[in-house]
């Protein structure tokens, strides 16, 4: 596995890796220092790094790299030296090692693939790269990057990437088009989305204390990444027209780049009795944020590159049992629709928004639990986690047969 983010960090690669060694695969992990998403690195980490090494009987292998901390150039170093670090630390700290397969973690960002091929090179093995970020157009997308010239350098990086990789995995339908404007070779792109993860499948978790006991009060529940694709302006818009509704609220769990604005503006409008910004928690908690949900957000901006995404939230939303609320365009959009599992408005649409979230909180709580069964029912069916490791499993004998073809 190579991933530029792994536990203690948030992320769905550490229960890949938990469902792989629970399988009996021995797993290696290429990785970097955890820091994500404050931009400091974990103390916990720092004060015992040898605590680290180890995660569920996975093999973890940390490179040297740079802290994110704060603003775009040291986002970049963050990257590059993580490129660095890993096409390092891997050769010579796994040297003499075989590998049947390597597997890529992409979130973001595309350069996570470098070390990979690197690796694949040296181990003779091949390479399974899974897009869970289309690069470049997410960099266009946010305005990280403006200039033609420099899109059009990613996209040959994207393209170099994607054409050593024995296959390239795609989260949606939808980004098999896009990927395919970068490989050469088509008939390696597969359709692989996120899994259900099994935590939000329980129905008996405490409430978390951090959220005041409101009955009567309607609460509208955000979750995740707190960053410049979430359009989080759009919804701190609607939250200000609700300002007067004293039985709407809304409950922000989650940490990011924007984290800091968010707080500034909750304040400067006047919401802090309306938003609740709760921070960042452990994944294993989130069950007892949910128990105060009437209804789960999830939003992202307009932008054809977004309408391509399914939030990997919303697999973890359909399984909660809870409605969902939708502010996007798209796959993630289709989804809930097709669910019947929640009412969506278009990305960037406040108004809509706004209309949705008053009918919601009109409606019975068995209407709402009907919408909630519905997802449910519905992420069992598509996204189905042990469904889907058993496909990942295949694809990776897929690869292994294909590079040894290759070999012959």
């Amino acid at each position: 596995m190579v991933s530029q983010y792994f536990w203690p960090e948030n992320f769905r690669v550490n229960d890949l890796v938990q469902e792989w060694t629970a399988r009996g695969h021995a797993v290696t992990v290429l990785t970097g220092m955890p820091n994500y998403p404050a931009g400091t690195v974990f103390p916990a980490y720092r004060e015992q790094p040898e605590q680290f090494n180890s995660y569920h009987g996975a093999r973890v292998v940390r490179a040297p790299m740079l802290a994110r901390a704060q603003g775009s150039l040291r986002l970049v170093l963050n990257y590059l030296s993580y490129v660095v670090g890993a096409s390092l630390a891997g050769p010579w700290r796994l040297r003499g090692e075989a590998f049947d397969a390597i597997f890529v973690f992409e979130p973001s960002p595309i350069t996570v693939g470098l070390p990979a091929i690197l690796m694949g090179r040296l181990k003779r093995a091949p390479v399974v790269f899974w897009v869970l970020d289309l690069w470049p157009e997410t960099l266009a997308a946010i305005g990280v990057v403006r200039s033609p010239r420099l899109l059009g350098a990613v996209g040959r990086l994207v393209s170099f990437i994607y054409n050593r990789c024995t296959l390239v995995l795609g989260q949606s339908q939808g980004f098999k088009s896009s990927i395919a404007k970068y490989c050469a070779d088509e008939s390696k792109i597969r359709y692989f989305p996120s899994w259900s993860e099994q935590v939000f499948a329980e129905s008996h978790a405490d409430p978390a204390p951090e959220v005041p006991s409101r009955p009567g009060v309607f609460s509208v529940l955000f979750a995740g990444n707190i960053g410049e694709a979430q359009d989080l302006p759009a919804v701190v818009e609607a939250a200000t027209r609700l300002k007067d509704n004293p039985h709407i609220r809304w409950l922000i769990v989650g940490d990011g780049r924007r984290s800091v604005w968010l707080q500034d503006e909750v304040r400067r409008r006047g919401l802090q009795e309306r938003v609740l910004l709760l921070g960042r928690h452990p994944i294993e908690r989130m069950p007892s944020f949910y128990e105060h949900a009437d209804a789960l957000l999830v939003s992202l901006k307009k932008d054809p590159v977004f309408s391509l995404t399914i939030p990997g939230k919303v697999q973890s939303y359909l399984q909660s049992g809870i409605p969902l609320l939708g502010m996007l365009d798209g796959e993630g959009a289709r989804v809930i629709r097709e669910a019947e599992a929640g009412l969506v408005a278009d990305a960037g649409d406040t108004d809509a928004l706004v209309k949705n979230v008053l009918i919601m909180a009109a409606m019975t709580p068995e209407a709402r639990q009907a919408m909630g069964h519905h997802g449910r029912a519905y992420a069992q069916r598509e996204f189905d986690r042990g469904m889907l490791m058993d496909r990942l499993e295949h694809l990776l004998k897929q690869a292994v047969h294909m590079r040894s073809g290759q070999a012959t």
